[in-house]
């Protein structure tokens, strides 16, 4: 079945759901972290599903490739975050564990997809245009 828009990417819904988690995490980093760690951990987390979301929306499938792979630098980004949040004493290590596993997962997704799109784009060569593709 194609997916005809981006907020039916499972991948999408799973990064928001992940991103909404982060938001409430985050509330219960000491006062300190306010304009360090949480705000960085804010803008890795939704900025996984906003580039899934842009690339979807651009033309080509070279650039939706770009745009997936942004996304999974900011999932490692949080990831790395979310780490050092247990190792500074301000998450539990079975939260920490649960989070990082959920980005795991999104990890395997996002490459999944771009697996897809290159062999596609493989197929069709020079042809770069988008159709339903997802």
């Amino acid at each position: 079945m194609a997916v005809s828009y981006f907020t039916e990417l499972l991948v999408w819904q799973k990064s928001m759901d992940l991103s909404e988690e982060i938001y409430k995490a985050v509330k219960l980093l000491p006062r300190e972290e306010l304009y360090g760690l949480s705000d960085q951990m804010r803008r890795a987390a939704i900025s996984i599903p906003s580039n899934i979301a842009e690339g979807n929306q651009r033309a080509s499938i070279r650039e939706y490739t770009r745009f997936l792979y942004i996304a999974k630098g900011s999932l490692g980004e949080l990831i790395t975050q979310i780490m050092l949040c247990e190792r500074m004493g301000y998450m539990k290590k079975d939260k920490m564990e649960n989070l990082v596993e959920r980005c795991f997962e999104i990890g395997r997704m996002l490459s999944g997809l771009i697996n897809k799109l290159n062999s596609q784009l493989n197929r069709i060569g020079s042809k770069e245009q988008i159709e339903t593709i997802n």
